[in-house]
C-alpha cells in the first residue's frame, strides 16, 4: 500500500481542513477515473461488464461499511437530499402525522420535511443545546410521531449523537429513525443494525474522499416496499437488461431506486476512495481523526481570546470543531485564513475546521500557529 502521503500529494502550502464540506481525493481515485476516461477514449463501452464488476464491489464496500446486512439493502443516489425525498415523498403520510427534527440540520433535512406540510404533516423541531439532547428528542415523539431524522453528527457545531440510543428509543415508541449520516459516514465507524435506522444516507464527497454525484441509501427490507416510488425507468426493474420483457415489475432490493443509467465515472472512483479507507480499517481511520481534533481542540481552547463552539466531551465528536476569535468577525477571519491556504468553511457562529485521518501534523501545527498569530488582530 501506497504511504498516505503519495496518497494525497497536496501541493506545498495548502492547509486543507474542509473535508466536512467537499474533500480531496486519493490518488488511487484519479488514477480510477484516468483510466476509466482512456478506456471511453480508445475503447468506448466495449467492456461494459469491467465497468459493471466495479459497481458491485462499490456496493459490497457501502454494505460493509454501513454494516448492511446484505448488498440489496443499498441504492447508489446522486446525493443525500435525494435519498431523504425517496423516503419524505415514499411514505403513505396522513394529515396529524408528525416528524422530528432537531434545530440544527443542514436545510437538506429540514426543507424535505416542511415540504410535507401541504398534506397536513408537522414537523417539530426540537433543540440540542440541553445536556441530554437524545432525552428532548425522544421526548418529543408523542403518539402522532411517525419519523424522527437526525443528523449523525451537526454539520455546524460538531456535535455528534448516540444514535443507538436513539435507534431504541424510537422503536420503543414505533417511531422510525432516519440517519443523515454524511458527517459521519468516513469520519468514524457506523451500523445501521447498531443503530437501528430504518433509513439512512450520505453523500461520498466528504469523510468517503469521493467525487460529488454519487451516495449511498439504505433502506431496510421490510420497508422497502412501503415507500411509495416516484421515478421509473429501465434499471430500477427487477428484470433490468431484458428489453423485450413487455410485463414488469420494480426490484426487490434497493435498486428499485435507481431509475436509470449509474453515474459509472463516479463509481470508478469512490470506488477506489473505499477500498483506502477498507485498508487502512475504520477503527484507525477513526482513531486518526480523533487525535487531530484532540490536538486542535487542546492547543485551542489554551489560546486567549478563542471560544471554541464544538463539544469538549471526546464521546460528542467527531471530525468538526467550530471556533471564533475575539475581535474579529467571523467573515474577515475566514478570509484571511484562506489568504493563508487553510482551507476551511465559515459555519456555525464561527470557522469549521475539518481535519481526516491522514492530515499531516504540520498542517495542524502551522494553522495552530497562523491562528495564534490572528488572535489578537
Amino acid at each position: 500500500m501506497r504511504t498516505l502521503n503519495d496518497e494525497f500529494p497536496q501541493i506545498e502550502g495548502l492547509r486543507y481542513l474542509n473535508h466536512a464540506a467537499v474533500a480531496p481525493w486519493p490518488r488511487r481515485a484519479s488514477e480510477a477515473v484516468t483510466r476509466f476516461a482512456q478506456e471511453n477514449l480508445t475503447l468506448g463501452a466495449r467492456d461494459y461488464p469491467q465497468w459493471l464488476k466495479v459497481e458491485t464491489s462499490l456496493r459490497g464496500r457501502l454494505a460493509r461499511l454501513l454494516n448492511a446486512p446484505t448488498t440489496a439493502d443499498i441504492a447508489l443516489v446522486k446525493n443525500t437530499s435525494e435519498a431523504l425525498s425517496f423516503v419524505a415523498f415514499g411514505l403513505d403520510w396522513r394529515a396529524g402525522d408528525q416528524i422530528v427534527i432537531s434545530d440544527e440540520e443542514f436545510p437538506s433535512n429540514r426543507v424535505v420535511w416542511e415540504a410535507l406540510q401541504p398534506q397536513g404533516v408537522e414537523v417539530i423541531r426540537v433543540s440540542l443545546k440541553g445536556a441530554d439532547p437524545e432525552a428532548a428528542l425522544l421526548a418529543a415523539c408523542g403518539p402522532r410521531v411517525r419519523l424522527m431524522s437526525i443528523s449523525a453528527v451537526q454539520y455546524a457545531s460538531g456535535l455528534r449523537l448516540d444514535l443507538p440510543r436513539l435507534g431504541e428509543g424510537c422503536e420503543q415508541r414505533s417511531v422510525l429513525l432516519c440517519i443523515d449520516a454524511i458527517q459521519q459516514l468516513g469520519a468514524l465507524p457506523f451500523d445501521v443494525r447498531e443503530n437501528r435506522c430504518a433509513f439512512a444516507m450520505g453523500d461520498g464527497h466528504k469523510w468517503l474522499l469521493g467525487p460529488e454525484g454519487l451516495g449511498v441509501f439504505y433502506c431496510r427490507s421490510d420497508l422497502r416496499p412501503q415507500l411509495k416510488l416516484h421515478e421509473y425507468g429501465w434499471h430500477m426493474l427487477e428484470h433490468a437488461g431484458d428489453y423485450d420483457r413487455e410485463d414488469w415489475q420494480p426490484a426487490r432490493s434497493a435498486r428499485r431506486f435507481e431509475c436509470g443509467s449509474p453515474n459509472m465515472l463516479a463509481a470508478m472512483a469512490l470506488e477506489a476512495s473505499l477500498s483506502l479507507l477498507e485498508e487502512v480499517g475504520m477503527e484507525k481511520v477513526a482513531q486518526g481523526l480523533s487525535a487531530r481534533i484532540d490536538h486542535l481542540q487542546g492547543e485551542l481552547s489554551a489560546m486567549q481570546g478563542v471560544e471554541l463552539k464544538s463539544p469538549a466531551e471526546p464521546q460528542r465528536r467527531a471530525g468538526i470543531l467550530t471556533f471564533s476569535v475575539d475581535g474579529w468577525d467571523n467573515q474577515a477571519l475566514f478570509e484571511r485564513l484562506k489568504s493563508e491556504q487553510i482551507v476551511c468553511a465559515q459555519r456555525g457562529g464561527g470557522i469549521r475546521l475539518s481535519p481526516h485521518f491522514y492530515t499531516p501534523t504540520e498542517v495542524i501545527e502551522q494553522t495552530l500557529s497562523i491562528i495564534h498569530g490572528l488572535k489578537s488582530g
